[in-house]
Parts: C-alpha cells; structure tokens; sequence
C-alpha cells in the first residue's frame, strides 16, 4: 500500500457512494477459452480476462471488515488464503469468495503488522512479509510465530538501512520444488538508480528454516513499483506493477520476468552505473487497462472502469490449453472511493 494512493483516494472518498452493483462470483463464466483468446475478452495476445467480482467489497465477517487485501495464496484445502495489510488473514471459499474464518495476525510484541507478502508453506505454515521493518515471519495456522528468516541489512528501513517504509517487501513466492523463496521490493532503496528494485531470495535449510541467498534487479517502468510477485511452473516470475496519478487513476501492468540469467547483486553496494549489471529480462503480457471491461464500474476516475488498486495475485492452477489461472485482488484502503474487486485471467506464458 502506497502512502500518496492512500492520502489522494481519501479525498475522493469523501463525496463517493460507498455501494456498488457489479458482476458477482455466481455470475455465468464465459464459454472455455482456447489458444486464442476469445473475442471481447482479450487483454493481449496472451492474457484474457473471465470475469470480475465484487462480492466482497465493503463487507463484514464476524464484525472484522473485510478488504485491504494484499496478498493471495491458494491453500492446500483448495481454499483461497486472502491477506489484509491489517493484521488479517481471511480463509475464502474458492467458488464463491465467501469468508470461512479469519484470523488475527501479530509481530513478538502483539503489535500488528503492515502485512503484505503470503506464501503457504508445504507444511500448511504461512510465510508473511510486514513492510515496516521490512520482515517474514512464519505463522501457524492459528496465528502463532513460529521462525523468523534473516533480512540483509541493506534492505532494513533507514535509519538500520536504506529502503523507506511501506516501500519494502510487497510480493512473496516459492519457486518450484519448494526450496527458493523470493521477495519483491516495491521500491529502490537509496543509493540505487530510481527504476532498479531487488529482489531477494532465501534457500531452505533443514527444518524448513531459510538461510540467505542471491539477489536479483529487477527494472520498473517509470512512476511504477511492485506489489506483488508469482512464480511460475518453469521458474519465471508473474510480475506485477502498479502505479497511481491523481485526476487520471491506476496503472497495473503484468510483466513475466526470468531471474535465471541475471546477475546476483547481493554483493553490490549501489546499483547505479553497473553497466556489467544483468537485469532480469521482463516482457509486458498485458496492461490491465487494455482489457474489456465486462459492465464494471469504477468510484473514482480510472483509465478503465475495471481498475483499481490492483495489488494480490496468486496462480489457482492451468485450464485444458494450458493457460495459467491467475486471480488478482485490489486493496481497497477501506476507502469509499476505492473497491475490493476479484479478477479472474488466463495467462499464456
């Protein structure tokens, strides 16, 4: 979550309706999607867009307000694992988005977290970023700290390192086969030219502990940063990047990135003037504001009424061509200008 998105959307908000009629999770799913993506709901040549939903937008369960979401995971029940950056991880029902439990989330001192990152662990445990310090603790199911993984110096929040608060770990994933995990900073830290970010991985050790590892650079379009990260079954990187302008609205882009041929940077100080520096190579798949917009409607002014504060994703599986199945979440703010809205694509990687 970005601070300027946070103090621009609170002023819209004043005068917004806070209600919205839109597509829900029982609306009818377009007819199955082949290799080409079907006429009027293609984003690209290589993304598509199912539906949208917007079941859950200014909702309650069990009195805890239901939005702010960060992050998604796809749980080992098949549930929807859906996590608030306010210290609140929701079970979801698959189908229908439908809360199945809620659980309160927590750092030692029982301060709560600016939580943002989730991975589900083999075990069931659940890996989670807070972007304050920045940090990754491991929970149990029912919220309790379990471990704690190193975070390298240079990436700790000024004055302990270089990066700026609620601008640190967004985006969190296992590569395949469960031994690497990847976080995504949002922003460059200082020092840094001002369209790097990092991104860090840990390795697993045994008793599924994670011990530091390499380090990649990732470059972001202009104005934009990364909220959020997703591993695909090849080892490539689902990359997403989001900015926001006033008057104008978001931009969500999703990028496919391959960190397997980039240089480690964890030993370089600066990234500024590395020309010896190999980037992880990215390719646009889709800017969100190119796909239909299936009836929806926007509370503040959007270059497309489909979009908002665009900022989980996690991939649920692959259809019968292959495409991945990937569901995005906008965080809300818990702001009536702003929606808690589900988008469901396919992605051909």
């Amino acid at each position: 979550m970005r601070l300027r998105h946070v103090i621009a959307t609170l002023t819209a908000g004043l005068a917004a309706a806070t209600t919205l009629t839109a597509a829900g999770p029982a609306a009818a799913q377009p007819a199955h999607l082949g290799s080409n993506t079907r006429a009027g709901h293609a984003c690209s040549s290589t993304v598509s867009i199912d539906r949208f939903s917007d079941a859950l937008d200014k909702t309650t369960y069990n009195g805890t307000f239901v939005g702010n979401f960060s992050a998604l995971a796809v749980d080992r029940d098949g549930s929807l694992a859906a996590l608030e950056d306010r210290s609140q991880l929701f079970d979801l029902d698959a189908r229908t988005l439908q809360p199945k439990s809620a659980v309160h989330l927590a750092d030692e001192n029982g301060a709560d977290l600016d939580s943002e990152g989730l991975v589900i662990d083999r075990d069931g445990t659940r890996l989670i970023t807070s972007e304050v310090e920045p940090s990754i603790r491991r929970y149990s199911r029912d919220g309790r700290i379990l471990d704690r993984l190193p975070v390298p110096s240079a990436l700790l929040v000024a004055p302990a390192g270089r990066a700026t608060s609620n601008q640190t770990f967004e985006g969190l994933t296992l590569l395949p086969g469960g031994h690497t995990l990847l976080a995504s900073m949002e922003d460059p830290i200082a020092g840094d030219s001002a369209d790097l970010v990092r991104f860090q991985t840990w390795t697993r050790t045994k008793g599924d502990h994670f011990r530091l590892a390499a380090q990649y650079a990732y470059r972001i379009d202009a104005g934009l940063g990364v909220p959020e990260v997703q591993a695909t079954p090849d080892g490539r990187l689902l990359v997403l990047e989001r900015g926001f302008t006033a008057g104008v609205g978001n931009t969500v882009r999703l990028y496919l990135a391959d960190p397997r041929h980039a240089t480690d940077t964890s030993g370089i100080e600066n990234l500024t003037g590395q020309s010896d520096v190999r980037v992880m190579k990215k390719t646009l798949l889709a800017d969100i504001a190119d796909c239909p917009s299936l009836g929806a409607t926007a509370k503040e002014t959007q270059p497309n009424p489909l979009l908002d504060n665009i900022e989980g994703m996690a991939v649920t599986g692959r259809d019968r061509t292959g495409r991945l199945k990937v569901v995005l979440v906008s965080d809300d703010n818990q702001n009536p200008a702003q929606i808690t809205r589900f988008y469901y694509l396919r992605v051909r990687v």
